[in-house]
């Protein structure tokens, strides 16, 4: 019975230790050009994530969600354009995420842009309950 939990308990370890966190890019040039080279979608995640409370559990519930973490690696290219409070952010970095806010005239977090590989916007969405699956099709809405 010993061998039997210290199996399954390590076998939950090695399960931990190869789930790697969502890759967060911050440059969306940079981001554009690979999901242009991957034929993946943007996906820009405008943020207060320090202080957003739907943004932070939109981080527990999805982003940070294994089932989400490999259909973003297949599908997609994650940008975050975060306003935090707490956090430093260089001041081009502040600069950059204030025109793309602009940009997409963003009134409230979290705001998701999805733009295809072109760059050109297919859709919006927002924090929504039901966990990875339910975002990951509201995604697939948007591409057809």
């Amino acid at each position: 019975m010993k061998k039997i939990a210290f199996g399954l308990l390590a076998c939950l370890a090695l399960c931990q230790v190869n789930a790697a966190p969502l890759q967060w890019q911050t440059d969306v040039p940079k981001a554009q050009a690979k999901a242009k080279a991957e034929k993946k979608l943007v996906m820009l995640n405008f943020t207060g994530s320090d202080w957003c409370g739907f943004c932070i559990r939109l981080s527990k519930e999805v982003f940070s969600q294994p089932a989400f973490i490999e259909y973003a690696d297949k599908n997609l290219v994650a940008v975050e354009v975060d306003f935090p409070r707490k956090k430093d952010l260089s001041a081009a970095q502040k600069q950059a995420n204030a025109a793309l806010a602009q940009k997409y005239n963003i009134a409230g977090y979290p705001t998701i842009i999805v733009l295809d590989s072109d760059g050109k916007k297919i859709g919006e969405l927002g924090y929504q309950p039901g966990g990875p699956k339910a975002f990951i099709a509201a995604l697939e809405k948007l591409k057809k």
